[in-house]
Formats: C-alpha cells, structure tokens, sequence
C-alpha cells in the first residue's frame, strides 16, 4: 500500500530534486551566459525562452547564436548542429533499456537527453518505491527548466544591462570539465574516461581541431563496444 502510494509524479520529482541541484548550479549559470550572448544579438527575452524550450541543444544553442548571421548558410547550420551533437547519438544506444519504462514519455526522454541528465541517469538509482519511468522523467524535466529559467534569467539582464560578452561561451566547456572530473573522483572503473581522452588527443592530432568530433566518437563508442562485448563472453565463459 505504501509503495503504491508514493508510486506518482510528486514522490518521483521530490526524489529525483535533491540528485539535480548540481545540474541546477550549472544550468542556471551557463544559461544565463547563454541568454547574455543572446540578447546581445538584439532578441527579445522571449524568444531565449521559447528556443530552449523547443531546441534544448545546450551546446547547439551556444553555436546557434552564431547562425543568426545572414552569411552562414542553411546547409552549415545543418552540419555543425549535428556535428555538435552527434555524441547524443551514442548515448541514445546505452539508453535503450532504460526508456523502455517510459512508455508515451519516450519521445520527450529523447529529445530531452543532455550531457548533464544522461550523467544523471547512470549515476542515480531509482529509488524502490518510485516508478522508475516517472523518476527519470521528473529528472529530465527539471534539468530542463533549469536550463530555460537560466536563459531567460540571462536574456533579460542582458537586456537590461549590456555589457560586453566576449569569452562568456567558455562557461559551457567549464561545465563539461566540472563533470568530467566529479565522474573521475566517483567512478572506480576509469578506463571509459581514459578511452574518451586518448582517442580525442588522437584524432584531434590526426584530423584537426575542425574535424576531430566525430571520429573521436567512432572511435570512443568503438572500444567500449568491443570492450563491453569481451566482458559479456568473458562472463559467459566463467557461467558455464
């Protein structure tokens, strides 16, 4: 009877809250540099809010100001966006299992997939008396009001009180580092880590700061595959 009772939306979101405050710090940050750079480009504040509710790129949206230049073409906006995030791609393949409990949330939990919630949902477990679908979405879900609060935080003092914005896009790769580093401190199996670094180096050295996006991540999901592949026989074997 008690799990059944706190089986719903509010036991699932004031479960998941508390495991998405760090998104909460960051998203909160780096949207409103987000939203800066975007007023900066003379858009209203709505408009900051309605992108991150309809695009919710992250990343994307950061190299999506730059798009709102008449020389860029449509065929370049194309390309980068899926070069930027072509690794969701990637992710979406170790997250098969898990949105099988999503049922018609499927479509959302795909399109709300980001760096910081797809670290979220390997790092948190569901607790036994939420549905797991409904905790992985309120996850989601908060992570990405967080994002759109931020922007249009971001946008309306960038109206507000311009000032230059020049190297405020680097709070999006500080992000990125904060995470990398709170999953070297908390993981013990560090070899993902050590594969996704070396192979960067690598095709970075090889292809060019231009280029080196996406073979690094053939080569990163490459690895890990045929690594995830040897453990599975290898655990096979020691079974019979």
């Amino acid at each position: 009877m008690i799990l059944e009772k706190q089986n719903t939306y509010r036991a699932a979101f004031k479960a998941a809250f508390p495991h998405t405050i760090p998104v909460l710090t960051g998203y909160l940050f780096i949207g409103i540099a987000f939203g800066v750079m975007f007023a900066d480009k003379g858009y209203n504040f709505i408009w900051a809010g309605v992108m991150s509710l309809l695009v919710y790129a992250g990343s994307g949206q950061y190299l999506a100001v730059n798009f709102f230049d008449p020389s860029v073409s449509l065929l370049q906006v194309v390309f980068l966006t899926f070069m930027v995030n072509i690794r969701h791609i990637f992710y979406g393949l170790s997250l098969l299992d898990k949105f099988k409990v999503s049922g018609k949330k499927k479509p959302y939990m795909i399109f709300s997939l980001t760096d910081e919630t797809y670290s979220l949902y390997f790092l948190t477990k569901t607790p036994p008396n939420v549905d797991e679908g409904k905790f992985l979405f309120a996850i989601a879900l908060l992570d990405q009001s967080y994002w759109i609060l931020g922007s249009i935080i971001g946008a309306v003092a960038g109206t507000l009180i311009p000032f230059d914005s020049t190297g405020i896009d680097f709070a999006m790769t500080a992000l990125f580092i904060v995470i990398f580093v709170e999953q070297w401190l908390e993981k013990k199996n560090r070899f993902p880590a050590v594969v996704g670094v070396v192979t960067t180096i690598i095709s970075l050295l090889v292809f060019g700061r231009e280029n080196f996006v996406l073979p690094a991540m053939i080569a990163i999901m490459t690895v890990l595959l045929g690594k995830n592949r040897m453990d599975n026989k290898k655990g096979a074997k020691d079974n019979e």
